[in-house]
């Protein structure tokens, strides 16, 4: 694999910024920038929006995601607004009955949990919340503590990739094969690793993945990608979309109704999925993506910090070990000296954007970042453990 080399020119960060929280919210290459401003443009003149063609054109976007998540099924990936339109799109076509239960993982990001919580409420069922506690090898007690919580009685399984607060990685494929042993669901919210880690669909065989499109993918905010598995093939909408039905590209005959939907997951489209403006940012982030690709993003991000990280557990610091967290996405836990709001007044003061999360510094770097970026975090923790 050729080594991926930074990236900082593909985007419009100031020198002086060091920007390590990509978890929060990626920044827009130049050319997803200059794609904007043309569909911006281009709206000027209605008449350059030519129907049906132009209607369609997400469609090249269900294809770059496709690829992304290694599907050669382009059409089972939707165009939905976030997180939670997935979930609740998954929680109105999943069974759930008294007795049976959701498992998510502890802390779990809301977008993901809430949809479960009404559900489960409805139905009689439990959400059953797995925490790997404060245990030394945190990782992997944490995915075996979820391998055993998927039992007979479990009807969803509804995890990320990675943790959003620390990185934590969960070995979907494991999770994948327990939920198809006692047939339960698997709802996977990989907004926090697509487009930084590599991800199989054909591996995980998830029921639903879904990927909002303003952190590693380096898109727009209210755009998100979902791929729906077969489970899902003959499902019910959110909303009765008119784009979603056959024949919907002649628009001479659109009040011809039709209650067939088209094939694949349009049907599970958002109003006004052809969106003008982002659908163009988001196909040329995605399509740098594919070409600098997730491997050599992780590759790079895990050079980028080894020397710092081997520095920083000798002074008292501690990450996950490297088996059970991303190369893009984890925690640095403190030691008791260190002073936290010292340190967020430090970081502001360096320039230093992080998150801190608990009594973590939640590290999220990519491919614009270098070694002045790691240099100058580095002086602020060596301070303050100091």
């Amino acid at each position: 694999m050729r080594p991926l080399e930074n990236q900082r020119d593909a985007f419009q960060l100031r020198r002086e910024d060091h920007y390590l929280n990509c978890a929060y919210m990626g920044p827009l290459p130049r050319v997803a920038e200059e794609a904007g401003i043309e569909a911006i443009r281009k709206k000027r003149i209605p008449t350059r929006i030519v129907p049906p063609d132009s209607f369609w054109n997400t469609d090249r976007l269900r294809a770059l995601f496709a690829r992304l998540v290694g599907s050669d099924e382009p059409g089972r990936v939707a165009i939905q607004p976030g997180v939670s339109y997935a979930v609740a799109t998954a929680a109105k076509n999943l069974p759930v009955s008294a007795g049976q239960n959701v498992v998510i993982t502890h802390e779990q990001f809301p977008g993901n949990v809430y949809g479960w919580r009404r559900l489960c409420g409805e139905a009689g069922a439990e959400v059953r919340t797995v925490d790997a506690g404060a245990s030394e090898h945190r990782g992997a007690i944490w995915n075996e503590r979820l391998l055993e919580a998927i039992d007979k009685d479990t009807a969803v399984v509804a995890v990320p990739n990675v943790h959003w607060t620390d990185g934590t990685w969960f070995d979907l494929e494991a999770i994948g094969t327990r939920c198809r042993d006692v047939g339960a669901a698997l709802v996977v919210d990989a907004t926090q690793s697509v487009g930084a880690l590599p991800f199989d669909v054909e591996r995980v065989r998830p029921d639903v993945l879904v990927c909002a499109a303003y952190k590693w993918l380096l898109g727009p905010y209210s755009l998100c990608l979902t791929y729906f598995g077969p489970r899902f093939d003959d499902g019910v909408p959110l909303e009765e979309t008119w784009i979603a039905r056959e024949d919907s590209r002649d628009f001479q005959r659109l009040v011809d109704y039709r209650d067939e939907y088209l094939e694949g997951a349009v049907r599970y489209d958002v109003a006004e999925r052809s969106n003008f403006f982002l659908a163009p940012i988001a196909a040329a982030s995605l399509e740098l993506l594919l070409e600098w690709r997730p491997e050599r993003i992780q590759a790079y991000c895990a050079e980028l910090t080894r020397e710092l990280l081997a520095e920083l557990r000798g002074l008292g610091y501690s990450v996950e070990e490297e088996a059970y967290r991303g190369n893009h996405l984890f925690g640095v836990r403190m030691p008791p000296s260190v002073d936290l709001d010292a340190l967020k007044a430090e970081l502001g003061r360096r320039n230093v954007s992080a998150s801190l999360r608990g009594t973590a510094l939640r590290l999220a770097p990519n491919v614009y970042n270098d070694e002045v970026d790691i240099g100058v975090l580095r002086d602020v923790l060596v301070g303050a453990a100091s």
